[in-house]
């Protein structure tokens, strides 16, 4: 009888420690796969703050017929934009803006506005000032305008500014 209860005891301490260590180890794993989510998720959010796009001035541009609108943007981030196809911009009278895409040759009526980097070299790089022409295909009319920057990824800007004294 003495035997077979210290047998018992033997099995199911042995069992015990191998369901501890099972145990344990789930929770390592575990463990390891939320700091490894957590940490991706904080490296996202840096790389999100890292392209910040700030509108400085806008107006409007009398000199094309129909009018456009000019927007001076900085690159306030530690990252370069160059992926100038992926920027929305929206301008126009407040609360109706309308929807800009992209297009290198935009001229006055496309529908479409381009953007000049300062120095020219197609690269947005931190720090340095954007000029974005923005061409509206009708007439711009109102009394405040708004201008929005919404990079696909990073932090964008808004800027709500007067129709220019006539």
């Amino acid at each position: 009888m003495g035997f077979s209860v210290t047998l018992t005891h033997i099995i199911m301490v042995i069992a015990s420690v191998c369901l501890a260590s099972v145990f344990s180890a789930y929770a390592f794993y575990t463990g390891s796969v939320v700091q490894n989510e957590l940490m991706q998720n904080v490296n996202d959010a840096k790389r999100m703050t890292s392209l910040q796009l700030d509108i400085v001035y806008a107006t409007v541009d009398n000199s094309t017929s129909p009018a456009h609108f000019v927007i001076y943007a900085k690159n306030v981030g530690n990252l370069p934009f160059s992926e100038f196809d992926f920027l929305d911009v929206y301008a126009g009278e407040y609360c109706q803006a309308q929807l800009y895409t992209y297009n290198a040759t935009a001229e006055a009526g496309s529908g479409k506005f381009n953007l000049t980097d300062a120095n020219g070299n197609g690269v947005w790089e931190p720090r340095e000032t954007a000029t974005l022409m923005v061409y509206p295909t009708g007439a711009i009319n109102g009394v405040i305008f708004e201008a929005r920057l919404v990079p696909s990824r990073g932090i964008g800007s808004s800027f709500l500014f007067p129709a220019p004294a006539s």
